[in-house]
């Protein structure tokens, strides 16, 4: 964590000239802290934790405590780019005017959407949480893609698997206030690196623990965090549902459940207790990897510990079966009646106590669509959907792509397939960007976008229940503009002429939110606000379900279940029988997916990209520690270093993740290995389902290899 040495108050003047400004951290995290940024001569020359912030308490993450670093980076692209070569070989990029470059793509996309009713479909966009900002993320950007009847893009890359399972289960992404979880006595931390990844709810946890709690980790990795608990339940990747179901049948059978809050609160639970009367600890810890003395000590805990808490994380969603994985632990705090005292329940998800305070049909506009609907391309399947070609199933091809908030080249699963198809010579890609990433290189046109620190935004957050504004501290680098005003612009030159398109940013801003639930002056004054939520919202039922009950038969799905991963040993025993090797693709510490790293103080931390192997694995293979390997399957190759460690356990590597392709030894990254099905619900990418063998090599000349280096485009000048 880092200290701070400024006023409480931003708006009191600093010594030397200086000042603060309020603002909030951007990034795809549960965070989403509350920042003073000191301002120096016009230059941004620290960013700090917010002290009056609950949530945030003065305290930054590594990552974004050098934000200055990241916004004056040399590699800043600051004007608009055009590509003078060709996509085969170095990328090559000469400056043009802000003109041309607009000029030149508004007429590109007119003449694919005029050719007939519907061909605006053949136009995608593509777009993530580079900033999970209201106005800088899907405001003007929906707008313009709404108003021109391009294809819509199912945002599905991180975490909708989980959503939809919180949804069929609690009615919506909601979940305990985070600052509770200091009054816990104890934390299952499941499915989460709560050091690298989710900072503050980390310090809460570590309150309770010097109050006495016991901190339990369930993870296929040897985290950081899992070093700093009192147990940690290292399970294959791909079974957290069956361990639900084992911890289940004790609290069945031990008689550790709360039958008046099942009853009152509790939709389909007879159904639910016959599926977990199957999975005695035996069975689980056979399919888990653990003892089965492990699960019956976890379910004693669990059900006799008061109050008990579990901090869900995305990871363990990204497996085939882990959407009914998600709902069967959603129902352990129902089934103890955990949600009755404060520093109990479950949080996975805190963004639906935000989405019934946010207009979001005045920021995206989605009455601008044509009354036909355009047909929705998974993002997660975008290696397969550049390749395809026009269909009745699919209909047109591709045949333009705008990327913002987002480097799907290197983030997107079987990156081969990515890269193949934004290399195609007849793909017209457009990419608003920071620097030249992968997806960058292989762009038609790359435009400068402003960061956080130079433009309006504001912020709900899925780790806590307050909501932020971000003031701009600077003024924009070089020619950079926000998301905003480059739609806004290029909506004017497709000839849009909606007085939507004509909103300011900060219009937007103060539009984003519901008269009726957000205080917006107030929320301009103090820079964040707390949401209504009860203190203990569900110690008495009251989900947001249509019966105020949480629901285990939900509608079109059945009752959950146990379902193991696309590759397996058990599902396919020839493939495993090739690869007997699990893959997890964890981020690096030091990174955020891929932003991040770029940022020279932070990648000289993590040092190269790695793939973790057990020693008991590695013996076999001949693989030392440092050594040079090539983890492979049917889809694609990879060559890293190996870092033969008991983070890693017995059939499970861990390729840690997501450097771009091009700091790679050959060019590819870890998701050259992933693949493109989808999981149970939510249609989200399986990354942590993935079969893979290792190999040593033996050449001196690999041995000697190291990581690529960061390229810049070659450009011309004007």
């Amino acid at each position: 964590m880092n200290t701070i040495e400024l006023p409480v108050d931003p708006d009191t003047p600093i010594p030397g000239g200086r000042h603060t400004v309020r603002a909030a951290c951007p990034h795809d995290c549960p965070d989403t802290c509350a920042m003073l940024v000191t301002v120096e001569n016009g230059r941004a020359v620290r960013v700090a934790g917010d002290p009056g912030h609950p949530p945030t308490h003065g305290a930054l993450c590594t990552k974004v405590s050098r934000y200055p670093e990241r916004t004056y980076h040399p590699e800043r692209v600051l004007h608009p780019l055009k590509r003078v070569g060709p996509k085969s070989g170095p990328p090559r990029f000469e400056r043009v005017s802000w003109d041309e470059a607009l000029d030149a793509i508004a007429q590109r996309l007119a003449g694919i959407a005029g050719r007939a009713p519907g061909a605006a479909q053949a136009i995608l966009p593509y777009s993530y949480a580079g900033t999970m900002g209201l106005v800088q993320g899907e405001s003007m950007a929906a707008r313009f893609f709404h108003r021109l009847g391009g294809s819509r893009l199912d945002r599905t890359i991180c975490a909708s698997a989980g959503a939809a399972a919180l949804t069929a289960t609690y009615g919506g992404k909601v979940g305990m206030h985070v600052e509770d979880y200091a009054r816990a006595k104890l934390i299952l931390i499941w499915g989460s690196n709560s050091i690298a990844s989710n900072l503050h709810f980390w310090s809460f946890a570590q309150q309770a623990r010097r109050a006495g709690a016991r901190l339990v980790c369930i993870d296929p990795r040897r985290t950081e965090t899992a070093d700093k608990c009192h147990e940690h339940l290292a399970l294959r990747p791909g079974t957290d549902g069956a361990l639900a179901l084992a911890l289940m049948h004790e609290l069945i059978t031990h008689g550790w459940l709360d039958h008046d809050y099942i009853e009152r609160h509790v939709d389909g639970w007879p159904a639910l207790r016959e599926r977990a009367l199957q999975w005695p600890p035996a069975r689980a810890a056979e399919v888990c990897g653990l003892e089965a003395a492990q699960i019956r000590a976890l379910a004693h805990d669990y059900a006799t510990t008061r109050p008990a808490a579990i901090r869900l994380n995305y990871g363990m969603q990204r497996a085939h079966g882990g959407g009914n994985a998600v709902r069967l632990i959603a129902l352990l705090p129902c089934l103890t009646g955990a949600w009755r005292e404060r520093g109990g329940g479950l949080l996975l998800s805190a963004s639906g106590w935000a989405a019934g305070a946010i207009d979001s049909a005045a920021l995206g506009r989605p009455d601008l669509m044509p009354q036909a609907l355009p047909r929705i391309v998974n993002m997660s399947t975008i290696g397969d959907d550049l390749l395809r070609p026009t269909s009745p199933e699919f209909g047109p091809r591709i045949e333009a792509v705008i990327v913002y908030n987002s480097n799907p080249v290197a983030v997107a699963p079987q990156s081969g397939r990515v890269a193949a198809g934004f290399a195609r010579d007849d793909l017209f890609t457009v990419v608003l960007e920071h620097f030249m990433t992968d997806t960058a290189d292989l762009a038609d046109y790359v435009l400068p976008a402003t960061t956080q620190l130079e433009h309006l935004d504001v912020h709900a957050s899925y780790g806590h229940t307050y909501v932020l504004v971000n003031q701009p501290a600077i003024a924009p680098l070089g020619q950079a503009l926000p998301n905003t005003e480059i739609f806004r612009r290029l909506a004017q030159r497709m000839g849009f002429d909606e007085p939507c398109f004509g909103d300011s940013d900060e219009q937007i801003a103060r539009a984003a939110f519901r008269a009726d639930r957000i205080d917006v002056d107030a929320l301009w004054a103090r820079g964040w606000l707390r949401l209504p939520v009860p203190e203990q919202p569900f110690a008495d039922g009251g989900f947001p379900t249509p019966h105020g009950r949480a629901i285990v038969d939900a509608p079109g799905l059945g009752v959950p279940d146990h379902l193991p991963n696309h590759e397996s040993a058990a599902s396919t025993p020839a493939l495993a029988a090739r690869y007997p090797l699990a893959m997890i693709s964890p981020p690096a510490r030091h990174f955020l997916n891929s932003t991040f790293v770029n940022v020279r103080s932070l990648r000289s931390i993590e040092g190269e990209p790695l793939l973790e192997i057990h020693p008991e694995d590695a013996a076999p293979r001949g693989i030392a520690d440092g050594a040079v390997v090539t983890v492979f399957n049917d889809r694609g190759r990879y060559r890293c270093k190996a870092a033969v460690s008991t983070r890693a356990r017995h059939g499970v590597v861990n390729g840690l993740g997501i450097w771009w392709r091009k700091l790679g030894l050959d060019g590819t990254n870890v998701n050259e290995l992933t693949h493109q099905r989808l999981t149970d619900l939510g249609r989200a990418p399986a990354f942590y389902d993935c079969l893979v063998e290792v190999r040593a090599e033996s050449s001196p000349q690999a041995e000697r290899a190291g990581p690529g280096q960061a390229s810049t485009a070659e450009t011309t000048p004007a």
